[in-house]
């Protein structure tokens, strides 16, 4: 069978989900109940963050995540003040998804050699997205690592608080209930490998490009949006049963919040940003693979009963957030964008 694009440019999603269940039947192996409570997660692993009972009614949510292959644009534009909100976006973002609050984050930087000043751009990127978040960066490590990496790499891991009686893990979806989709920024920190592959093959990052209306490298840095506030305000003002991040796997992702229940992410999406149509077209890419691998012009997707939708898009709206309702739950399975079955 044919591999798609991503796979040719480098990244195998099949393969890496088959190395996540493989390592997550090992770590199995380290849960243990002769600890309590303390020692088994209130959910398995694979979901948008781990989660543990700390007592009093409360869960530790904990999540890490890196900036990928996009620190590759920073050092070919010599531009590292902003990689560091991603960095902070890709581990918040998904503590939210599970209901938490973040209140710290640890980040880690990995130096091909000492270097002050670009540690010290990293460092604007990271405490600006930390203040964007709420959330505080408590301390971390830096490793020099010549012989192993070229340039630097990125990367945090955080954690959050819940109440265990606010947890989403899903459970509550049901049929009928609305999607609403929040805008993203851009390309956010995913789908880079083929992302570059395909526009760096054709462009130089300097160029301006009209239809972007900046330059290549510009539009393909642009930060991860942070979602933390405005979706901590709709937890407090609305009913909701699930919250999706779209990153790696991009809707498909979607598919951990119902597990294998009967249920079916019916998405009609608005048109995709002209980053996402550039690469499509210079790609010669499928929608399918499109849907596969990029957000598409969507951040993050919120599941609530209908009545909840438009007090959702307002409060969204009033931080200064796009979002409208983009899809439906039915009953069925997997996820679906239009006509096209994204995930099974």
């Amino acid at each position: 069978m044919k591999k798609d694009a991503y796979a040719r440019a480098g990244v195998d999603v099949v393969r890496v989900k088959d190395i996540h269940e493989s390592i997550a039947a090992s770590l199995a192996a380290t849960f243990s109940s002769r600890r309590g409570r303390f020692g088994v997660p209130l959910m398995g692993i694979g979901h948008y963050a781990g989660l543990i009972d700390i007592g009093e009614g409360r869960a530790l949510a904990m999540h890490t995540d890196g900036v990928g292959t996009k620190v590759q644009l920073a050092i070919q534009m010599d531009r590292f003040d902003t990689v560091g909100i991603d960095c902070v976006a890709m581990t918040v973002n998904d503590l939210i998804c599970v209901g938490a609050e973040p209140v710290a984050l640890l980040d880690y930087i990995a130096l091909e050699k000492e270097d002050e000043l670009l540690v010290s751009e990293l460092m604007k990127g990271l405490v600006s997205g930390a203040r964007e978040a709420s959330t505080a960066i408590v301390g971390g490590e830096t490793a020099i690592m010549g012989t192993m990496v070229k340039g630097f790499d990125l990367v945090s891991m955080g954690v959050g608080v819940v109440e265990k009686a606010k947890v989403l893990d899903g459970s509550s979806i049901a049929e009928g209930d609305c999607v609403v989709g929040v805008a993203s920024s851009g390309l956010h920190s995913n789908g880079y490998t083929l992302a570059r592959s395909v526009l760096q093959a054709r462009h130089s990052l300097r160029d301006h490009i009209d239809e972007l209306g900046s330059t290549l490298g510009d539009a393909m840095l642009t930060p991860t949006r942070i979602y933390v506030r405005p979706v901590l305000d709709v937890l407090k003002r609305c009913e909701v049963h699930g919250i999706g991040h779209i990153t790696g796997g991009s809707f498909r992702k979607l598919k951990r919040l119902v597990g294998e229940r009967k249920l079916e992410f019916a998405l009609e999406i608005p048109p995709s940003p002209p980053i996402f149509q550039m690469i499509q077209r210079e790609g010669d890419l499928t929608d399918l693979e499109m849907l596969g691998t990029f957000n598409m012009g969507i951040g993050l997707c919120v599941c609530a009963p209908p009545a909840e939708a438009d007090a959702i898009v307002r409060t969204f709206k009033r931080r200064g957030f796009s979002a409208s309702k983009i899809g439906t739950m039915k009953r069925g399975s997997g996820v679906r964008v239009g006509s096209l079955r994204v995930a099974n």
